[in-house]
């Protein structure tokens, strides 16, 4: 900090929303802002006996300190939106920009149907169909909705005074580098570009105002939907290695393979990463479940993280242990 933009390394489901959570209430930003594709992304948060399922607000909603906010970028559910503040209290807090894209009936009605869904396998979320009429010019902005005028800043300027007042921002990605428009495996990719310098562009923060970039990955690989994945286990392996998941939007059940070193390389040169996030270590190694210091890992898991960090050649400071936010090794403070 005071500024880290977090995106996820394969292909979304890294576990991102357990990591910006646990960053914005141990880091205290002042602002947690979203940038990305639409409410197809899914971020799935467990704290205490509460789980969340948010789809358009940034995850860092946890600390009640915090503004949440949506970048222009992103192309907005009012529907959704309304919902998710009323569901987690953040009224008074969230606030989305005026050139967001706004998500109507047509939209979804398209993402439903055709190619987008038999091949693409979207998620029927309206996202895809949004932000092609964005790029056609004929898409309504958040500045058309009367309901939305409550809600309305101009977020690029609030995330740059922030920062220039010297207070913390948390930059929130969503799917994962390779389902980037740009670098992802297309056509089966989302419909913009999720590395972090797209990320950057959807919240309005020059690349010159960026400290940190974390880059999530899963300590295995998941994959919903279609598109190439190399190495894919069968589901009877899946299920016997207990990596057997299903996604927080459509419910269909992820694909899985081994870690890959290669895919996770090209997501650190193409996100500029200085740090990594590893989740779901408990999954991998079951005896890890719940500890939050280096030191009480596994033998076995510790080489894990180890050869990640000399194979990529960039630092792990947090691992998830487990589904709740503070189940988290922080290398950070030691």
């Amino acid at each position: 900090m005071p500024s880290i933009v977090l995106v996820g390394g394969f292909f979304g489901d890294e576990g991102k929303g357990k990591i910006v959570s646990y960053l914005s209430k141990n880091d205290n930003p002042s602002i947690v802002v979203r940038g990305g594709a639409g409410p197809n992304a899914g971020h799935t948060i467990k704290d205490g006996n509460t789980t969340y399922k948010v789809r358009m607000l940034p995850s860092g909603f946890l600390n009640k300190n915090a503004k949440v906010m949506i970048g222009p970028g992103v192309v907005v559910n009012p529907e959704i939106f309304f919902k998710e503040i009323e569901e987690y209290d953040v009224s008074g807090r969230a606030f989305l920009d005026t050139h967001c894209g706004i998500i109507e009936q047509n939209h979804l009605e398209e993402d439903s149907k055709g190619r987008l869904k038999e091949k693409i396998g979207s998620t029927g979320s309206g996202t895809g169909p949004a932000n092609a009429e964005r790029a056609m010019r004929t898409l309504k902005m958040a500045k058309d909705i009367e309901s939305l005028s409550s809600y309305i800043v101009d977020v690029p300027n609030e995330v740059n005074s922030a920062l220039k007042d010297q207070k913390n921002v948390l930059i929130e990605g969503t799917q994962g580098t390779h389902l980037s428009l740009w670098h992802g495996t297309y056509p089966f990719v989302t419909s913009k570009d999720v590395t972090a310098s797209g990320i950057c562009a959807d919240v309005g923060l020059g690349p010159k105002s960026v400290d940190e970039v974390m880059v999530v990955f899963k300590a295995y690989l998941t994959r919903v939907g279609t598109g190439p994945m190399a190495n894919e286990l069968s589901a009877e392996e899946t299920e016997k290695k207990g990596w057997a998941e299903f996604g927080t939007v459509t419910g269909r059940p992820r694909r899985a393979a081994e870690f890959d070193f290669d895919l996770a390389q090209r997501a650190i040169m193409l996100n500029s990463a200085t740090q990594l996030a590893i989740t779901k270590l408990d999954v991998r190694f079951p005896e890890c479940a719940g500890v939050k210091s280096f030191n009480d890992l596994t033998s076995e898991a510790k080489s894990f993280i180890k050869n990640i960090e000399e194979k990529l050649q960039v630092p792990v400071t947090l691992i998830g242990t487990g589904p709740l936010v503070d189940d988290t090794v922080d290398v950070r403070s030691g």
